[in-house]
């Protein structure tokens, strides 16, 4: 009672009213901004994650191919074994080149997020 007859007093009444609205028109007009900007980001980590499985996938039948293409003139088994020595291999070199690469990463996600 007190805050309202001061308020008219000073008559700042409809200032106050204005700016709560503009505060809550602030805050809805964020809330469906992150709703928006959360939609994009799974809509595009669903098409990665296919993209990602369906590529993992021609991986393995390739793998498997290849392996049997070997297999065919050094026998069945060698053909797998050197399939697994050159995964060792790429498993070897990303493991030494895990530092750049995660940084080098880093910076295009970082470099992503600030053109938003």
């Amino acid at each position: 009672m007190l805050k309202d007859s001061i308020l008219k007093f000073l008559k700042l009444e409809g200032f106050v009213n204005n700016l709560t609205g503009y505060l809550e028109t602030r805050v809805e007009l964020f809330k469906l901004e992150i709703r928006e900007d959360l939609a994009k980001s799974v809509a595009k980590l669903s098409v990665y994650f296919v993209l990602t499985f369906s590529f993992i996938i021609f991986i393995l039948f390739l793998s498997i191919a290849f392996a049997l293409w070997i297999g065919e003139s050094l026998g069945a088994v060698m053909g797998f074994v050197i399939m697994a020595g050159i995964y060792l291999v790429i498993a070897i070199v990303l493991l030494m080149l895990k530092d750049p690469i995660s940084k080098n990463l880093e910076k295009k996600i970082l470099e992503i997020v600030k053109k938003k």
